[in-house]
């Protein structure tokens, strides 16, 4: 893994938030929207340095603030890219933003995906519902850089059709000469023409080959249990997957303690770790 990089000079308070506009939302599913946000100027946008699978706490003034991952690549800097899952307080108000409405953003936090150690190696993303968001990140990072990297394979799947977030985008993935994309759902669905079953066992019919290969998977916390068993049949060793967590985080620096598992913080020492890594913490997730 990475070294934590520098945050990017927001501010000399670190909890004090920049504004950013959005300029643009689009409703990805039912319970999900994406929010595509600016910060002040073309220059400041050029200037704002993250990596991929970094964080940032999105606010609503006089309500509060979550975190999401920046889910556009460092390599696209026309706007910052969230999408949130309607689940609480904050995620509600923000469903009702939009175009022009102006939030307050904290970032980057957190470390990101170890890019520069996957180079060269086979990469199998694998993403369930709204645990493609942080896996896009990385994913259109190395089609950016398309040649640093081996065969990526693609693994998304769904509850149904409705419920995929970045269905505009995958039809393109799907025609991509340079990677391979399997999508699938739970159940049977009129006019779905794709795989059907869950994405454990379709990953183990994908049969992808452990040798120079990292996979890189989020999404429900069932889903990664019986993904890590697949991946374990596959051969793929520990530290050979890598998976970002999803643990509610208040302060984003390490001081309040509210996103601790043992001895890490999940705002500074993760999000993205490998599983060899969080084997060494305690059953906390």
């Amino acid at each position: 893994m990475t070294e934590n990089p520098q945050r990017s000079p927001l501010a000399a308070n670190p909890y004090l938030p920049e504004i950013g506009t959005i300029v643009e939302t689009i409703q990805e599913t039912h319970n999900i929207k994406t929010f595509r946000v600016v910060l002040g100027s073309e220059e400041r946008m050029q200037d704002f340095h993250y990596e991929p699978g970094q964080v940032g706490q999105l606010s609503v003034f006089g309500i509060g603030e979550a975190t999401f991952v920046i889910n556009s690549p460092p390599t696209r800097k026309e706007y910052l890219q969230f999408s949130v899952m309607r689940a609480g307080e904050v995620t509600t108000k923000l469903h009702g933003l939009s175009k022009g409405d102006r939030v307050g953003v904290r970032a980057p936090l957190g470390n990101h995906f170890p890019y520069e150690s996957m180079k060269g190696k086979d990469i199998v993303f694998i993403g369930g519902g709204i645990g493609m968001a942080p896996l896009r990140t990385l994913l259109l990072f190395m089609l950016d850089n398309r040649a640093d990297y081996g065969k990526i394979r693609v693994l998304y799947g769904a509850r149904s059709p409705q419920d995929m977030a970045f269905s505009y985008e995958l039809p393109e993935w799907l025609e991509r000469k340079d990677m391979e994309t399997v999508l699938t759902i739970d159940r049977e669905a009129e006019g779905w023409e794709h795989r059907v079953g869950l994405i454990p066992n379709v990953l183990l019919e994908m049969a992808p080959k452990p040798r120079k290969a990292v996979a890189v998977t989020c999404g429900p916390p069932i889903m990664i249990k019986f993904t890590l068993q697949a991946l374990k049949k596959l051969g793929f060793k520990d530290n050979q997957i890598v998976t970002t967590l999803e643990k509610r985080m208040k302060c984003g620096v390490g001081i309040c303690g509210r996103c601790n598992i043992g001895t890490k913080y999940v705002c500074v020492d993760g999000p993205v770790f490998t599983n060899e890594q969080l084997l060494e913490l305690p059953n906390e997730l």
